[in-house]
């Protein structure tokens, strides 16, 4: 390409980036539209804007629970099928307790056990034994489940269409989760709802109903057994009960096998959520819906009733929930139920508000240091190297543009110890310009003509300046890959200002001394 056109181009690039620089400092109502323009532009972290900060507990004992409620189900079905009876099965909290009525009952039961590794018998009374998860079971499930329970939350927090961006989810000990959420992306109690929301989804056929649930039960005087349920749709204003609902006590259907749920609406214009299941999933689906034409099927989340529509026939992958609620409202269930339920509740522990004025002391603080600092490199490199310091403080106020204006163009974050990494992007940049200088002076010192050496110094400088640059990205990927929050800032202004650093001192600084590179030595001082 020849010298024009390198100049023209990067001078366009130049152009573009410094108008996406600018663009950050104009209010959003008064930007141009444009299709090329991101609508948030560089996004403010939390200690820069103010925001919401919660650490949030997870009750783990929840896990161990559920764990022996599914080992009681599973074992009594295991109980069944080897025709074993006589065998009672019940799971008491963190304990499974066993009664064995006969000799034989007995002797099934210890033969069916050794299949169970993962409990140990902690007691035993009058033919009952009582088992509890062993510990290192214990340890592996806290483990899962708190893997489990970071892994939605990011879903829903991050989530692309109706989530909050930007936002901090991290562990924090062993049962806790840190959450940080920047000010003025989302309402509070919205967030809050999609934090704690277990988003347990399940599917029942409706047996009876009635307008309360003590009108249900009467009409059930010796109980309704232990195998089914009472659940109730409820006012999403006044929580009050609408109708109760007597369904079975195990889905034969649950959210598990969803794989997506959108918003949508119907052909009143009523916002409602559209979901998707999984190959399974629409299996199950069929099947029960093939079963119980005519039926009405209950759609549960979170031991709430949204919706009891009676089913025309049989449905597979498709379906929709219905129910008397807002475009928001759908919009936040859609988020939860994509996520995925939660496999125990969480609480809200602690909850600390950042105020804007805060955040913008750093912003001052954190402009006022980057300004310093580029106002003594550039006095340093002007000084000492004269018309090439020159070319080198074009080139780092090129390389400022190009850098804010690329965390721009991906609406990046800039927290403050991303601003920590700008500053020191300022004084890296100068380093290659350096290194460059200094290779020119020696091939000038050898009595080569200015052009000769300056083409000799670009390019015996080019393997110095890639090396020390590649190897501090590389450290810098490693800390945008497992970092998080503050970390995870720092490594993006780092990894971002090591590109357009390069790009400044190899492309346009070469470009400048191209364009007019001195009349002599002299005038380079170098």
């Amino acid at each position: 390409m020849s010298l024009r056109w390198r100049a023209i181009s990067v001078g366009l690039l130049v152009v573009v980036f410094s108008w996406l620089t600018a663009s950050n400092f104009v209010p959003k109502e008064r930007r141009l539209e444009s299709d090329f323009l991101p609508d948030n532009l560089l996004r403010m972290g939390l200690d820069l804007q103010g925001g919401i900060h919660w650490v949030v507990g997870v009750d783990l004992d929840k896990a161990v629970e559920r764990e022996i409620s599914t080992l009681a189900t599973g074992l009594r079905t295991r109980l069944a099928d080897d025709e074993i009876f006589g065998v009672e099965v019940t799971a008491e909290g963190s304990r499974l307790r066993i009664d064995a009525v006969t000799p034989q009952a007995q002797e099934g039961l210890d033969r069916v056990l050794r299949d169970y590794s993962a409990l140990q018998q902690v007691g035993s009374e009058d033919g009952s034994r009582e088992f509890e998860l062993v510990s290192g079971r214990i340890d592996e499930l806290y483990e899962l489940t708190m893997k489990q329970v970071l892994e939605v939350l990011r879903r829903r927090i991050d989530d692309p269409v109706t989530g909050i961006p930007e936002s901090v989810v991290a562990r924090q000990g062993s049962d806790r989760v840190l959450v940080q959420i920047p000010g003025g992306l989302l309402d509070r109690d919205r967030a809050i709802m999609l934090l704690q929301s277990t988003a347990f989804l399940e599917f029942k056929i409706v047996e009876d109903s009635a307008e309360t649930e003590e009108l249900l039960l009467a009409r059930y005087p010796d109980g309704i057994g232990s195998d089914r349920e009472i659940v109730a749709g409820r006012d999403p204003d006044t929580d009050s009960v609408i109708r109760a609902y007597l369904v079975a006590g195990e889905a034969p259907v649950t959210g598990q096998h969803l794989t997506d749920a959108r918003v949508s609406f119907d052909n009143r214009q009523r916002p409602e959520v559209s979901f998707t299941f999984d190959n399974e999933g629409g299996r199950r689906f069929g099947e029960l819906t093939e079963t119980h034409i005519g039926e009405p099927l209950a759609i549960i989340l979170d031991d709430r009733v949204y919706s009891a529509p009676a089913i025309n026939s049989r449905t597979t992958f498709n379906g929709r929930i219905t129910g008397q609620f807002s475009a928001e409202e759908a919009a936040d269930l859609a988020v939860v139920l994509r996520a995925g339920s939660l496999a125990v509740p969480v609480e809200i522990l602690e909850e600390r508000t950042v105020g804007p004025a805060l955040g913008q002391d750093s912003v001052d603080r954190g402009l006022r240091a980057s300004v310093v600092g580029l106002a003594l490199i550039v006095a340093f490199a002007v000084g000492y190297y004269r018309l090439s310091g020159g070319y080198a403080s074009i080139a780092l106020a090129a390389n400022l543009v190009l850098l804010i204006g690329l965390m721009s163009l991906f609406e990046a974050t800039l927290t403050l110890p991303g601003i920590a990494g700008l500053v020191l992007t300022i004084g890296m940049a100068v380093d290659a310009n350096v290194i460059i200088f200094e290779r020119i002076r020696e091939e000038l010192r050898e009595r080569r003509v200015v052009r000769t050496a300056i083409a000799a110094g670009f390019n015996k400088a080019f393997r110095t300046v890639l090396d020390a640059n590649i190897t501090t990205l590389i450290t810098g990927i490693v800390l945008l890959q497992f970092g998080t929050g503050p970390i995870k800032g720092f490594a993006v202004t780092l990894c971002v200002g090591i590109l357009t650093s390069v790009f400044s001192a190899l492309v346009i600084t070469r470009l400048l001394f191209h364009l007019y590179p001195g009349e002599r030595a002299k005038a380079l001082s170098i």
